[in-house]
Formats: C-alpha cells, structure tokens, sequence
C-alpha cells in the first residue's frame, strides 16, 4: 500500500471515528450541532406553514437551505468513512438522511420547474425530515454519557410518538390545508392526529380530501401496531428485573424466579446458585 493510499485510509478512519464518537470533545461537539441543527430543519417545516413576512419567508429559506448543506456534507462524509459504503448507502438511518434533505436539495437546484410542478409532492417528502431523530437513539451511548438499554427503548418510545403524531401531522397537512378550510397550519394538522389517534373524535376538524382520509386510517393502523410493541418491551423488561437469566435444560425457557429450584413451564429441576440469607 503506497503512502497516498494510507493517508486516505487514515482519514477515512478518522472521519468515521469523529461521526460515530461520543467520547471526544470534537465527537460531542458534533453530536450537539447536529442535534441542534435536527431540531432547527423541522422547526423550520412547521413555521412556514404559518403566514410570515415575505423577508422573513426568504430568511427561513436560507437557513433551510444552508442546514440542508450541512446535512449533505454529513451524509458524503458517512459514506466517505464507511468500511462499507454500500452498506452505508443501504442502511436505513442514512437513506432516512438522504430521503429528508432531498426535497430541499431538489428546490435549491431546480428552483422553478420542480417547485412549480409538484411542489405538493415536495411538501410531503418533506415531513421524514423528523426521522433523522432516529439516528440519535441508534445506541446506548449519547454526548452525556450512557444510559440503560431500558431507558434507551423508553427513548425509542417517546420518539416514536412524537414521530408518529408530527409525520402524520405534516402528510395531512400537505394534502388538507389546500383545501380544507379547518387546516391553515401545521397546528391545526397535530391538534386534528392528536385528537384522532387518542380517539377524543371531536368532530370539528374533518378530512376533506381522499389522501387525507387515507393518511388518517394509516396513522392509526400505524399507531395500534408499533406502539404497543415497544411499550410491550420496555414492560417486559421491566416485569423481569426480579428474575434470573437461567435457561430450563429440558424445554429452554429462559428467565425464572431468583428462589425457584423447578422450570414452571415443564417442571423440570433447574439449578440456580442463590443466597438463603436474602
């Protein structure tokens, strides 16, 4: 290997080094802006849905367009330090990244022909944007230290929700507020999931268009299904801190009392080394 094919290896492993640590101070430092940023590009989708000043709505596109960038550098440095840049490339958080600067890449290159052609398509690429949450809780180890693998999954759960509520939120919005005289503004789209998928119903906000009844039953459907399978973890996770990771020789199965000397599934001897004084 010849010194030019060395340094690129090197640099590679520093880059990836920097991307994935929690540790360093440049590693938490990048974790922090990206963070930042994060929360910044999905405020910027919610308050121009708002009416603003036309110089401030110049502003938010600026500023949309220049963390878009930022992203975009993220996303070539992930794929430049990646053992495995196809596998990077297919890898769910990174095409998420891809997927949610996209459409803001799109606009800045074809500034009139795409947006004035579909641009409602455009706003509804526009709402995975809140997925990039999901790279953050891709471990246990965050710039403020580590937590427990069930404090991480109540993480996953809590983003779940608040993904789930502000993805459909945004789908509706993009195909409602068109239309639909009850949604002027990203809030009247979260109040309507809020009050839909918690089953209230109030009945004043509506579905007027067939894609926003359409995003309404899978939303719910999405809801029943994925929430309650993580809720399920963390509670089973939290029913078998009491119990012994020891598995019955005889059937297999795993976790019992800490003073159970018989498997309760098949009623097989099992041994357990346990202290009487407890």
């Amino acid at each position: 290997m010849d010194g030019d094919a060395v340094a690129d290896a090197d640099l590679r492993q520093t880059v990836r080094f920097y991307l994935l640590d929690h540790q360093t101070y440049l590693g938490k430092t990048i974790d922090i802006a990206l963070l930042v940023l994060n929360l910044l590009f999905v405020c910027l989708f919610v308050v121009e849905t708002y009416q603003v000043a036309d110089r401030f709505r110049d502003l938010l596109w600026t500023a949309e367009g220049a963390i878009a960038a930022v992203f975009l550098v993220e996303y070539l440095l992930r794929l430049y330090g990646a053992e495995d840049r196809l596998g990077e490339f297919l890898n769910g958080y990174t095409m998420v990244d891809l997927l949610a600067i996209l459409p803001t890449l799109l606009l800045v290159a074809f500034p009139a022909s795409i947006f004035a052609v579909n641009v409602g398509f455009l706003r509804v690429l526009r709402v995975v944007r809140v997925l990039r949450f999901y790279r953050f809780t891709q471990d246990a180890e965050f710039f403020f230290g580590t937590v427990t693998d069930n404090t991480l999954r109540a993480m996953k759960l809590l983003l779940t929700i608040l993904v789930l509520l502000s993805a459909s939120a945004g789908l509706f919005y993009s195909a409602e507020h068109a239309v639909n005289p009850g949604v002027d503004t990203f809030g009247d789209a979260f109040y309507y999931t809020v009050v839909t998928l918690s089953t209230v119903g109030f009945g004043d906000i509506v579905p007027a268009t067939a894609a926003g009844r359409w995003i309404t039953v899978a939303s719910i459907l999405a809801a029943i299904v994925v929430i309650p399978r993580q809720a399920s973890a963390i509670l089973k996770e939290w029913t078998s801190r009491e119990k012994v990771n020891v598995t019955c020789p005889e059937c297999g199965l795993s976790y019992h009392d800490r003073d159970a000397s018989h498997c309760k599934a098949c009623g097989h001897v099992i041994y357990q080394e346990h202290d009487s004084r407890e």
